[in-house]
Formats: C-alpha cells, sequence, structure tokens
C-alpha cells in the first residue's frame, strides 16, 4: 500500500497520532502540471495534512484546504472526501520563484481556510493567517486559536513522496493531573520535534515511532488507504453551463466558433458542448449527448 494513513495511541497517556505516506496519489497531482519544486513541496505538504485531517474530523461529504497569498503562489488548494479521495492544485508565477523558496516567501500575507462542506447540515469554515514559517506550524496554530484539542503537525514532501505525523491531546481520562498531562504532552512533542526531513520521509511507520518512542507503551493500528479521484464530471460542467443562462450560453457558444470546451483544474479532463447539446440542456434534456471527454 503506498497511499494510506495509520493512527498510533499511547496507552499510558491521553495522546493519540495519525502518519500519512502518499505516493501514488502525490504523483497524480504532480503529473497533472509542471510544478517548480517549491510548490511541488508545499502542494504535497498540504496534501498530507488534508489525509491527517481528514482522519480526525468527523465529516461526511468533502473538506477544503486552501491557503491565498499575495506572493509568487497566490493559491494552494486540496480536497479530500469521505471516501478518502484526494486532489490538488497551486496557482503560480515561475518567474518570481528561487529554488530554496519557502512558505513565507513564496506566500506572504497569506490566510489558511479549512472548510467542511458536508453533504448534509451547515457548512463549516475556519480561517488562520499564514504566519509560520511552515505549513506545519500553520496547522498547529490553527488548532491552537480554535481552542480545539492541542494538536501539532510535521508535514514534508520532496516531489516523489509527501508524509505527515500528527499528535493530538486528548481529553483527560489516564492523566488527570493537568501538570502531568501538560509534562507529558511536551515530553512526546519535544521527541517528535527531533525527526529529520530524510527520516520522516524515508523511514516506515514501525521503524519512525520505534526510534521516537520506544520506551513508551503505544498501539498502532491498521493502515487506511487512500486515493488520487477527481470529482469532476460531464454532468458538473454541464451544470456551470445551465447556470450561465440559456442567452449568454449560446453567445459563448458563437464566440468560440460553435464549441464549448471545459477544462478541470485539478485533472485536465475536458469536456465539449455543441449547439446540439447546449440545445438539450435548455430543453431538459441532461447533460447533453456524449461529446468526447479527452484526459
Amino acid at each position: 500500500m503506498s497511499d494510506f494513513t495509520q493512527r498510533f495511541l499511547f496507552d499510558d497517556n491521553d495522546v493519540r497520532g495519525e502518519m500519512v505516506e502518499l505516493d501514488r496519489s502525490y504523483a497524480e497531482v504532480l503529473a497533472k502540471h509542471a510544478y517548480p519544486e517549491p510548490v511541488a513541496r508545499l502542494l504535497g505538504e498540504m496534501l498530507a495534512a488534508a489525509a491527517l485531517l481528514g482522519d480526525i474530523l468527523k465529516f461526511d461529504g468533502l473538506l477544503v484546504l486552501q491557503a491565498r497569498s499575495s506572493g509568487a503562489v497566490p493559491l494552494l488548494m486540496v480536497e479530500i472526501s469521505s471516501e478518502r479521495e484526494v486532489r490538488g492544485i497551486a496557482r503560480y508565477e515561475a518567474e518570481q520563484i528561487a529554488a530554496d523558496a519557502g512558505l513565507r516567501e513564496l506566500m506572504p500575507e497569506g490566510v489558511l481556510a479549512m472548510t467542511i462542506d458536508p453533504r448534509e447540515g451547515q457548512r463549516y469554515q475556519g480561517i488562520v493567517s499564514l504566519d509560520g514559517d511552515s505549513l506545519s506550524a500553520c496547522f498547529s496554530e490553527y488548532f491552537a486559536l480554535s481552542q480545539q484539542l492541542p494538536s501539532r503537525f510535521w508535514l514534508r514532501a520532496d516531489s516523489r513522496r509527501a508524509r505527515g505525523l500528527l499528535l493530538q491531546q486528548l481529553p483527560a481520562d489516564r492523566l488527570t493531573d493537568s501538570e502531568a498531562r501538560s509534562a507529558s504532552w511536551e515530553h512526546l512533542v519535544t521527541l517528535a520535534d527531533t525527526l529529520s526531513t530524510e527520516e520522516l520521509l524515508a523511514l516506515d511507520n514501525q521503524t519512525l515511532l520505534h526510534r521516537l518512542y520506544h520506551q513508551e507503551e503505544l498501539r498502532l493500528f491498521e493502515p487506511q488507504p487512500l486515493r488520487f479521484a477527481c470529482s469532476c464530471s460531464r454532468e458538473r460542467s454541464a451544470g456551470a453551463l445551465v447556470s450561465l443562462g440559456e442567452a449568454d450560453a449560446l453567445a459563448l457558444l458563437e464566440e468560440r466558433g460553435g464549441k464549448v470546451e471545459i477544462d478541470c483544474q485539478f485533472c485536465n479532463a475536458r469536456y465539449q458542448f455543441d449547439a446540439a447539446d447546449v440545445t438539450q440542456l435548455f430543453a431538459g434534456g441532461g447533460s447533453g449527448a456524449p461529446s468526447p471527454t479527452r484526459h
């Protein structure tokens, strides 16, 4: 299994953990666009964060992470569904990107938004400034400001593999003394802070956890698979045309020589609609005739 999350639990502490490894799905995302190395790294870290959050946040629908800025990378966007399907995209200005650029250089004046879009119920969004030196720090800060359970993230990517580690303090159960809880949490976080980028990217979960926590009692659960998938479809593209209104859709059709093409920015799928398709759409005929779809 090349793409999965894996949960672990400390038996003597009120702390749980999650780890994520993304190889194939990360490669699928990068194959759609020729991202510069610094952008590919940021996008991989965002994918890893989404996968970790998808495990600890209970939702039935879609979790969307968006980072926006005034810099060379104006947008990072990643989605994960409750079916554990991920996709992501970045917007960038290649000429403004230095090979060793980090988050602060690439995304100044940035804002991170996390949106839960359930199939039923109310949509929720939380926002925090991208003030940290890394996405790991920004996601940790998000949870600190949201007054949720204390959480720490470690995210790394290198254009081949994206990895992430999350520690989260649970409500008091095994340790009820506040000083003991605080000391235990700081101890586990301090050990995780010793991880190098190379270790997080290269070591398997069992080896990594043994290296960090061989003196702790913990349980490692079965891995849960993830995969790349795009939620675009011909029906959704047809809906976008219908939302323009019939007059504007016909004008667009004429402007583009009798054929409208709608491209998915995430996966590069292309959906084509001709005059007969558009006429059928506004006559109540569904998604139009089966024009070619190119990936």
